[in-house]
């Protein structure tokens, strides 16, 4: 089974969270899965494919999560085996966040996937990962406008330090909490 269940007294499987990790080849999507999940990883082809998904637990506030690391993804328009991979996972895996991770000093070229994400009603937050190049190129984003401007979290992150890491996965906790909350709300309608 794709998705790890646990049965609660009744005997029904509920199924963990799911996070999915999407964005460009070469944006530090694997650091990243890395620095939320440590240890707990399982690698596994996707059904009728060759092209390996890896998945894994994040563990976070007592809770637990499981987050997919997808193939690079230029758009939901894809070419390549890998990104009809990334596709599919996004649409059929029904993810209940997605982290698109972006190389920070080449945002606007990575905005359009953003948008597309958006636009599929998919939870996301933008995860601005090489803070550090970014910096050092004497550039710099305003986090908050762009946070705004999207109307979805927005975390900086440094994932080979691991700078951002602690903030964003409380970010993530935040946001599969309020999504619990809401779904308790809409059920006891």
């Amino acid at each position: 089974m794709w998705i790890e269940r646990k049965q609660d007294e009744q005997g029904a499987a509920h199924r963990l969270p799911l996070v999915v990790i999407a964005g460009q080849p070469n944006v530090g999507k694997s650091v990243l899965f890395h620095r939320l999940t440590g240890r707990y990883v399982t690698v596994s082809n996707y059904p009728g494919t060759t092209v390996e998904i890896t998945r894994g637990i994040m563990h976070h506030n007592g809770r637990r999560f499981t987050v997919i690391d997808s193939p690079g993804l230029y758009s939901l328009s894809p070419i390549t085996e890998e990104e009809r991979v990334a596709r599919r996972i996004l649409l059929q895996e029904h993810p209940d966040l997605v982290l698109h991770v972006v190389d920070a000093k080449n945002l606007a070229r990575m905005l359009p996937l953003t948008l597309q994400l958006i636009e599929l009603g998919i939870p996301t937050i933008l995860v601005l990962n090489m803070m550090d190049e970014l910096e050092r190129a004497g550039l710099q984003i305003s986090v908050d406008m762009l946070r705004q401007q999207l109307a979805i979290p927005v975390a900086p992150t440094v994932c080979l330090t691991g700078r951002g890491i602690p903030e964003l996965k409380e970010l993530i906790d935040e946001q599969l909490t309020c999504r619990d909350s809401a779904m308790a709300l809409s059920a006891g309608d």
